[in-house]
């Protein structure tokens, strides 16, 4: 008798196990991830970034400063406008050929590809949602300042433009370098 108390125990205790994850609540929304997992960039507008002051030329500019990994890979993704005089300037550790890609970015973009010394290469023009990468001509891009559409025509800046900051070039503001 006690064998099958025991058996019985055993199939309860069993079933009870199986039963006890069936009734889960699933995960809550703000648990879900919320970086792309084969991108990298988040799913949704990143909330503004530390700006810094930008002088082209004579011409001022206040730029959103995108240095960590997932803050260059959002961008301005999901934002719906840019306003005039405003910028984001992704800063790379090294430089290199970058391509630029407007996935999940409505507003009609320029963009300036920079070398280390702080001089624009090249300004390409970026159409909203398309996400064919545009590369740069040089693999010495080590910034990339994105603006409103022909910003740069606007004010006559284009290569060889030198850009600086309130603490100097590009090369000492964000890597204490001169």
């Amino acid at each position: 008798m006690s064998r099958w108390i025991m058996a019985w125990t055993v199939v309860a205790l069993g079933l009870w196990g199986v039963g006890a994850g069936c009734g889960k609540p699933p995960e809550p929304a703000g648990l879900a991830p919320e970086v792309d997992p084969v991108h990298g960039h988040l799913l949704h507008a990143q909330p503004p970034l530390p700006t810094v002051k930008l002088w082209l030329g004579s011409q001022e500019l206040v730029a959103e400063v995108a240095r960590r990994p997932v803050e260059i890979a959002t961008g301005m993704m999901f934002r719906e406008s840019l306003p005039e005089g405003h910028g984001m300037l992704f800063v790379f550790p090294n430089a290199d050929r970058r391509s630029f890609w407007m996935r999940n970015c409505r507003v009609p973009l320029s963009a300036a590809y920079i070398d280390p010394e702080g001089v624009i290469l090249e300004v390409v023009d970026l159409e909203p949602m398309d996400e064919r990468p545009v590369p740069s001509q040089s693999d010495r891009v080590q910034y990339v300042l994105e603006v409103p559409r022909n910003w740069f025509r606007k004010h006559g800046l284009g290569p060889g433009t030198l850009i600086r900051t309130e603490r100097g070039s590009l090369r000492e503001t964000f890597f204490g370098l001169r």
